[in-house]
């Protein structure tokens, strides 16, 4: 028989839990949660015998208390730990929601980076945060932005619609990074209705110029579709996972393909995107679902190997 105690009692349940769900999504995930995804992966044609590790550090969105130059330094030394041979960085380092009690210097949070430590070195594209957050950028429409130069004066590269080729074990491979997609924020006082990207996907794979692997960081996710067979493997972030996951599902996902390329590993004819949950937040300083993350990527072996905290 259903009481009024009884309904009062599972009303109180009710609240609690939600209470309790809300302050994990806000104070503990995170801010608190680490974990290290693996995949395994052997891309169409990779050179047999070739294996190439991968530490993926995107979207840290670098700001007071959520993400601060101390936790993005031990970020960088749990990286060292993995045994990369390469580590990319995929772009959004600022953070721009107003959710937060105060900024990161753009030369602390490049130096915190600037730790990583890894035998072919750090190599980063920028975000659209990376842009929004430079208003000169903006006004101008031209970089470069302050994140470009903070990781410059650090000592790490940054590829804008260009490649660089490097070798491990006598094996080439190349490093292929794309402008971002959604540079510009549209001018309503110009008429302006869509955001501008700078990306130039032909340009930067033109920039190839023998058969070796090609590896492409693209921030945003969006371009894959576009992206031809010649390249082994795309590496995303700026999706966050949705920042809210639940059963593989994303509410809301800031790609124009909702859920397709939200997270994870996709094969689409044969051809390979991994879409990192990355370590910061958007909007809101809530994960629920999808933890902060490093995304560790074995090229060469044969299947997903998951996740460790």
């Amino acid at each position: 028989m259903i009481t009024r105690r009884n309904l009062l009692k599972l009303f109180g349940a009710t609240v609690l839990a939600g209470v309790g769900l809300g302050g994990y999504a806000f104070g503990v995930e995170p801010g608190l949660r680490l974990r290290v995804q693996r995949y395994a992966v052997t891309p169409s044609g990779w050179p047999a015998g070739f294996k190439l590790r991968l530490a993926v550090i995107a979207d840290p969105h670098a700001c007071e208390p959520w993400m601060s130059a101390a936790r993005v330094s031990r970020i960088a030394d749990l990286t060292n730990t993995l045994e990369a041979d390469v580590v990319l960085l995929l772009g959004d380092y600022v953070a721009t929601h107003k959710y937060r009690t105060g900024t990161v210097p753009p030369k602390d949070w490049s130096h915190a980076l600037a730790r990583v430590d890894a035998p072919l070195g750090a190599h980063a594209v920028l975000g659209n945060h990376d842009w929004w957050s430079d208003r000169t950028a903006q006004e101008k429409r031209s970089g470069p932005v302050f994140g470009r130069l903070a990781l410059e004066d650090a000592g790490i590269p940054v590829y804008e619609n260009d490649a660089v080729r490097l070798e491990k074990d006598g094996q080439a491979f190349w490093l292929a990074g794309l402008a971002d997609q959604i540079a510009f924020l549209p001018r309503r006082s110009r008429g302006e209705r869509e955001f501008i990207g700078l990306d130039d996907l032909p340009g930067t794979l033109a920039r190839v110029s023998d058969d070796a692997p090609v590896i492409l960081m693209a921030h945003e996710p969006d371009i894959f579709p576009q992206v031809p067979d010649r390249v082994a493997l795309t590496i995303s972030g700026h999706t966050h996972g949705g920042q809210v996951r639940l059963f593989g599902y994303s509410p809301v996902v800031p790609s124009a393909f909702g859920n397709r390329y939200a997270y994870g590993h996709v094969v689409e004819a044969e051809r390979n995107l991994i879409v990192s949950g990355g370590l910061g937040c958007s909007i809101m300083p809530v994960r629920f679902g999808v933890p902060p993350e490093i995304t560790l990527i074995d090229l060469g072996l044969s299947s997903d190997v998951g996740a460790s905290t």
